[in-house]
């Protein structure tokens, strides 16, 4: 009788999944492939008033304080920068110029993560140096914060 070598357990840290993706990111890119379906879909009707609903049905979606959070930074971004176009991006808010993402809002529960990530896109006009954030953790907004994000969207479509 021949030994039979079994497979080696997987000691990765990935839960509900096989393939190395975690149950959150399967779910984000299945979001994604639809976002990409109903845009092909509209085709050349898809604009700001459509990507606008998607957005604030997402952010009707979220939980406490993820909504709260996701509304302020929906309205910072619009004012900050009106020319933005909102659209969905892996199940999440997000601006675009010229059809690329420039900044998105990530909700704490997408991920279930401790804290809400506001980040920016390779277009994001950020550049400092040899060094610079690209994301930012939030806990909570205070007029402090706001103010940053305010000045760091207007900065990001210089």
């Amino acid at each position: 009788m021949k030994d039979t070598q079994k497979p080696a357990q997987s000691t990765g840290e990935t839960v509900g999944s096989s393939d190395g993706w975690t149950d959150e990111e399967r779910a984000a890119m299945k979001e994604r492939a639809a976002e990409m379906k109903a845009g092909a879909r509209r085709g050349g009707r898809a604009g700001t008033a459509d990507g606008e609903r998607d957005v604030l049905a997402k952010i009707a979606e979220m939980s406490e304080p993820d909504r709260a959070m996701a509304e302020r930074i929906h309205a910072i971004v619009m004012a900050s920068a009106p020319d933005l176009s909102p659209r969905t991006w892996y199940g999440m808010p997000a601006y675009a110029r010229d059809g690329k993402v420039v900044c998105f809002f990530q909700a704490a529960s997408k991920f279930k993560v401790r804290y809400a990530t506001l980040g920016f896109q390779p277009d994001a006009d950020l550049d400092e140096g040899n060094m610079w954030p690209t994301a930012f953790a939030l806990t909570e907004l205070t007029a402090a914060e706001e103010e940053r994000i305010a000045a760091l969207v207007k900065r990001a479509v210089s």
